[in-house]
């Protein structure tokens, strides 16, 4: 495999291959070459195997099929070593670079024009390998399995993402959110799932779901409330679906924990990066 082989796909099949648009590989290139020349060390030795369009071929190429260091080495005739230190650099000079950075939490609360009118918050879970310490805090009993749990919150009319949050599989949909220390606006509509419930003493402006009564059940009214905050929280799995395309997003994560909020919040920034590329933008939806 070479980067000559890989320019004749068409921008659809470059797509489904890299996971990313053709834009987006080259603003990525265009930037870190830039941010080595900045940061450029006097330093001798041997030429690079690999140019860096081909190294952030690799690094995508990791994200979108999770294929072992080992088996993405055999493709592009370099060691496994090598394709580790080409992944891992890649990853930090992007994120370095500041181009692929999310809205963070302040965006919430600050106020003015940028101030999102409606968010939606959830939480998705990607599964890990058995930890050989502490297995209790990373088995989801949702799951029925060991996961990480991430936090997003997007704005619902743009469908970006706003800002993230991580935590072990164990934690609470609710205490995940408490334990991010983000709070939002007045002014800012929130919809959020059944696993928020109680987030009305922080925020007022929140809407949960109505949940059935013991030996009861819900009025026609409450389950048209239900249906209708479905319908306007449906943004953020479409989000979740477009995150999980990547592999190592959707898979059992198989590296070290440290490693998986700098990569979430890298995949995260660039969805939105490719978002901004898009023309058309949907309708925000309010409930009253």
């Amino acid at each position: 495999m070479n980067y000559k082989s890989i320019q004749q796909l068409k921008p659809r099949a470059f797509k489904r291959r890299f996971g990313v648009r053709r834009k987006t590989f080259k603003k990525m290139v265009k930037i870190l070459k830039e941010f080595q020349s900045i940061n450029k060390k006097n330093q001798s030795g041997s030429k690079p195997l690999l140019m860096i369009e081909e190294k952030i071929l690799v690094t995508l190429e990791y994200w979108r099929e999770y294929r072992t260091y080992f088996h993405i080495a055999t493709s592009w005739g370099v060691s496994e070593s090598t394709i580790c230190r080409i992944v891992h650099r890649i990853e930090s000079e992007l994120m370095q670079s500041g181009m692929f950075r999310l809205p963070g939490k302040k965006a919430l609360f600050q106020g003015g024009l940028s101030q999102p009118e409606v968010v939606v918050m959830d939480v998705t879970e990607t599964p890990i390998e058995r930890p050989k310490r502490k297995q209790q805090e990373f088995y989801s009993g949702n799951k029925k399995h060991h996961t990480l749990k991430s936090q997003l919150i997007i704005n619902q009319e743009t469908g970006e993402i706003i800002c993230t949050f991580f935590g072990k599989g164990r934690c609470h949909d609710f205490a995940l959110f408490k334990a991010s220390g983000v709070h939002f606006h007045p002014e800012i509509q929130g919809f959020h799932d059944s696993g928020y419930q109680g987030i009305n003493q922080y925020h007022s402006n929140s809407y949960t779901p109505k949940k059935k009564p013991k030996k009861r059940e819900l009025s026609t009214l409450e389950k048209d409330y239900n249906r209708v905050l479905a319908k306007a929280r449906i943004g953020i799995e479409h989000v979740n679906r477009r995150l999980k395309i990547f592999k190592i997003f959707g898979d059992t994560y198989r590296n070290r924990r440290r490693r998986y909020g700098l990569r979430c919040n890298l995949l995260a920034a660039i969805y939105n990066y490719e978002l901004n590329l898009a023309v058309p933008k949907c309708q925000p939806s309010t409930i009253t």
